[in-house]
């Protein structure tokens, strides 16, 4: 290798060790969390067992106002939403804000309106999970550093793509020499694993971008900012208010910025419809299993039922006029813009949704990829340490290719705000590590 190339070799190693310095830790907890919620269906099920499941009985249920009534004799307060059960065999969910304005999801057996159990809204085990894969369970400034960690595993697979490329090489580029005590082997492991998962963690980290706090929000407002926070290609054409979907459903991303409609107080001319017909005109005009019913918030409040599953084509989201029963709006994954869809598409493939089981287990094997690809780089590391020094790589004896890495990771930055900050911090702590590494080679 010319010293030119050696350079820069050493120049791209140096920012991949920073960079793994940097979202380790991160990335096994995003892989964990990650690889349990591919499941969460499932899981929670399985744990709520007691509460979400029923015995399936050839007998009629009992109407949707008859489960929420019986929801709302167990807990005192208003009900704001409501979940018909999506098979045979589970619980209606009512959810409920108390007088002192906790939420409750009440869960009631609709062949005979009694409740099976409640528990906190958005209580589930896999809720959890998700608030911790996401950050959030620890608050908005946390969720920050999702978009940053996103940014540095792209920098992490891309130097790592250049480490990797065999120049020659035979060994360790889809093999593993040695053994567990050799540090080869974990060089040689580490490498062929990155090969293998580079790709998909480039895709997730790319696709998880849109949930961060700065960027995914600003791209969101860019994509459905001028349609009362609706993706190009819905039309709008009704009153709207202030309130927000989100703030009543979780959504999908394209919808965190939704208005809501109004109902026609002035011209109703008679009684709301009432939940009952509400979700039976849900179920007429064909929404998915498992669609959710937000209840009106007021007298211009509208029922909105929705649902997110894991065919895109069935994606929907119907606001009924609680007077008329009119849909005032009835949109679907067909009338997003180009770009809606291609995040919602991106999203969804993230989530292991989009192509049911086999979606879910290279996702579930990548994510144990990206664990053994953590690991690898540790033992490898503190077998190459030198005592009582972090082992950082070697700067190059030319700065030039340095500064030529530096103008490339820039381009990211201005991308990613967030990440471009790091980025700087970085390449000051960089430049002082140097500095310090010249000082002591003076003095010797």
């Amino acid at each position: 290798m010319s010293n030119k190339a050696q350079d820069l070799y050493r120049a791209v190693w140096r920012w991949h060790f920073y960079a793994g310095l940097i979202v380790i830790p991160f990335l096994i907890s995003l892989a964990v969390t990650g690889a349990l919620y591919l499941f969460h269906d499932s899981i929670d099920r399985w744990w709520h067992a007691d509460l979400m499941t029923v015995e399936a009985r050839e007998v009629a249920t009992v109407e949707a106002s008859a489960q929420r009534d019986a929801a709302l004799a167990a807990v005192d307060g208003e009900a704001f939403r409501y979940v018909p059960p999506a098979s045979a065999t589970q619980a209606a969910e009512v959810d409920v804000t108390r007088p002192d304005g906790s939420r409750v999801a009440v869960f009631v057996d609709p062949y005979d309106g009694e409740v099976t159990g409640q528990m906190p809204y958005r209580g589930t085990v896999m809720w959890l999970v998700r608030s911790l894969h996401s950050l959030s369970y620890f608050g908005t400034t946390a969720s920050m550093v999702i978009e940053i960690v996103g940014g540095w595993a792209i920098l992490l697979v891309l130097t790592g793509l250049y480490l990797w490329w065999p120049r020659g090489r035979r060994g360790g580029v889809v093999t593993v020499r040695g053994r567990p005590g050799k540090r080869v082997f974990w060089r040689d492991l580490h490498a062929v694993t990155g090969l293998f998962v580079g790709g998909i963690i480039l895709f997730l980290a790319v696709t998880g971008m849109p949930w961060s706090t700065v960027w995914g929000s600003k791209v969101n407002e860019l994509a459905n900012g001028h349609n009362f926070g609706y993706p190009d290609g819905v039309r709008v054409n009704v009153p709207m208010s202030e309130a927000r979907l989100a703030e009543r459903e979780a959504t999908s991303w394209s919808l965190e910025q939704a208005q809501l409609p109004i109902s026609d107080v002035e011209g109703a001319g008679a009684a709301a419809i009432g939940l009952d017909r509400a979700v039976a005109t849900f179920d007429g005009l064909g929404l998915a299993p498992g669609y959710a019913v937000s209840l009106p918030g007021g007298p211009e409040g509208v029922y909105t039922g929705s649902v997110y599953p894991d065919d895109l084509s069935r994606q929907r989201v119907v606001h009924l006029d609680q007077y008329s029963g009119e849909a005032l709006l009835d949109m679907n994954y067909a009338d997003y813009g180009p770009l809606g869809r291609g995040l919602e598409w991106g999203i969804n493939v993230h989530l292991g949704q989009q192509y049911g089981l086999a979606n879910q287990l290279i996702l579930a094997l990548a994510c144990a990829g990206i664990v053994l690809l953590c690991v690898s780089s540790a033992v490898m590391w503190w077998k190459r340490r030198p005592t009582g020094r972090l082992g950082v790589p070697p700067a190059p004896a030319d700065t030039r290719p340095l500064r030529g890495v530096l103008a490339l990771l820039a381009i990211g930055g201005v991308l990613f705000p967030l990440v471009g900050a790091s980025l700087i911090v970085m390449a000051t702590v960089d430049a002082l590590v140097r500095r310090r590494a010249a000082g002591r080679s003076a003095v010797a």
